[in-house]
Order: C-alpha cells, then structure tokens, then sequence
C-alpha cells in the first residue's frame, strides 16, 4: 500500500487529436468557431423562451434547459481541448480529470433523460392534445426536470467512484483529448474487467434503453398522425423529425462508445469530437432553422433591440 501512494499519478498527459502543428492549428480554428456558435446559439434560445410569451410551454421550457445543459457539456471539454491544442504537452491533474470526468456524465445523463421527457412531451401533445394542459402543466415539468437533475447526479457520481476506488500507479496517458471512465480505468494498476462491465450495466444500458424508449414513443407518435389533419400531420412531423434528429446524432456516440468500455477503435477520437464538441451544435442550429415559432421569436427580440436602441439614442 505505501508503494502504491509513493507512486500515485498525480497528473495525466494526453496526447491530444493528433502531433501535426498545422493540423493542430486547423482544428484550433475550426472548433474555436464551432464553441462560440455553441455558446451564442444556445443563449438566444434560452433568451427568446425566457423573453418571448408565446414561447411559455412546456416544449419550450424543456428546451431552453436542453440549451442551458449544452452549453455546460460544451464547456466541460473543450475548453481544455483547446488549451492543448495550443501547448506541446497537454497535461491535467488527477483531480482536475476526475471533476472533469464528473460533469461530463452530469450534463451527458442530462440530456438523456431531457430528450426522454422532450419525447414524452410530445407523445401527450399529438397522441392526446385534450389531456396535453393537465399532464404537462407546469408543476409536472419542475417535477421532471427536478427527477433529471437527481437521476443524472446519481449516475455520475456512480461513474465517478467507479473511477476514483482503481488505484492508479503509472501510466498516465491518455489517447484522447479529455477525461472519461473507460479512458481513465485502462491505466489503472490492476484488473479493471469488473469495472467494464459495470459501465456497461450503467452508462451502456442507460444510453441503449433510453434510446430504444425514445425511438417507441416518435413510432406511436408517428402511427397516431395518420389521424390528422394535413396541416396538423406535416407541422407534427416536422417537430417531431427535428427532435428526431438530435436523439439520433446524440445516442448514437454514447451508444457507440459506453456499450464497449474495454476495446478502442482508431475512429474513437472522430465520435469523441462529434459527441463533445459537434452535437452541442446541432441543438439550436435544428430547432433555429426548422422551428419557426423559434425564427419569429428571434425576430421579435431583434426588433426590440432596435426600438431600444433608438429610444437610447
């Protein structure tokens, strides 16, 4: 035991997307913008729910807290992704990856159980519109999204004391640009078989069955439109393909990585940058391009902008 403290990883070395420093560059560049558009995107979201009356409903509620936990799983990696892209050797202490490890399955497991919910949203709205006022009322949606909050603060706690119990004796480096279980229990100083097939049972299943219960409920949703209008049946499914489209491109990195935490693939970084870096995107450049109530909110505040801004000058 005292070897094992003597000789304890203090910190870990990664070693980033690649060793090429025009490449690194390039990248620099290209996910410095792809962070600044996350950011500004998902804000504006968050400000026309918020500042727009229209926009007060639950659909909308639920997706300005899918906003907010974007920009927080963004901001958990890249900025220290983009740090190493900039310096030679790309390290970060123990505790820093451990925490960084942490929020990255808070906000992961967030945004699971909110597209969950977003899903169930609107199953009631389109399978049972009458019923839609009493089930989804706004005491109901603070429950929800209180269960998320608690649900996703279990998991990652979970994950995090499966990681921090391994001792951890050299080596310390990491393929990769950020911090996660199956990355970090490679390097630890004894058999981890155990510990892969507990984030299997957790992280690997919460992702598949999540999904899998997800794609049932757009299925019924799907069946049901059959019974509407013409009108109704293409604004229902162009929701619904646009909600659609996040859910796939969100679990499908998370399918792909947790369902097999003891075996690496050479596209593993590519689905790590999409996952991290690229899906925090995609939230408010789908529901800003498809959604128009979004399109006229925006348009509203911009014209606001500009009262206030004569009004001042």
């Amino acid at each position: 035991m005292d070897t094992l403290n003597q000789t304890r990883v203090t910190e870990f070395v990664f070693l980033g997307l690649t060793d090429n420093w025009v490449l690194e560059m390039l990248f620099f560049m290209a996910f410095s913008a792809i962070y600044v558009l996350t950011l500004l995107g998902n804000i504006l979201i968050i400000i026309a729910a918020v500042f727009t009356p229209s926009l007060h409903t639950p659909m909308y509620f639920f997706l300005s807290n899918l906003s907010f936990i974007d920009i927080c799983h963004s901001s958990v990696t890249v900025p220290k992704m983009l740090e190493g892209l900039l310096l030679e050797r790309k390290t970060i202490s123990f505790d820093n990856c451990i925490t960084q490890l942490f929020f990255l399955h808070l906000f992961a497991c967030a945004e699971i159980f909110l597209l969950i919910i977003l899903a169930y949203d609107r199953y009631v709205a389109i399978c049972t519109p009458l019923h839609y006022p009493n089930v989804m009322n706004m005491r109901v949606c603070v429950q929800l999204v209180f269960a998320l909050w608690l649900g996703r603060t279990v998991h990652s706690l979970g994950q995090t004391f499966l990681t921090i119990r391994l001792p951890y004796c050299g080596p310390n480096i990491i393929d990769s640009y950020f911090c996660d279980v199956p990355l970090v229990i490679k390097l630890a100083c004894t058999d981890t078989y155990l510990t892969g097939i507990l984030i299997v049972s957790n992280s690997g299943t919460i992702s598949l069955a999540c999904f899998l219960a997800v794609v049932t409920s757009y299925m019924v949703i799907l069946v049901s439109l059959r019974k509407h209008s013409a009108e109704g049946h293409w604004k229902a499914l162009s929701t619904c393909s646009a909600h659609f489209m996040v859910v796939a491109l969100f679990f499908g990195p998370c399918i792909f990585i947790y369902t097999r935490p003891d075996t690496s693939f050479s596209i593993d970084k590519v689905v790590s940058v999409f996952y991290t870096v690229v899906t925090p995107l995609l939230n408010p450049f789908i529901y800003t391009l498809r959604n128009g109530e979004i399109k006229s909110a925006m348009k509203q505040l911009r014209q606001r902008q500009i009262f206030f801004m004569k009004s001042y000058t």
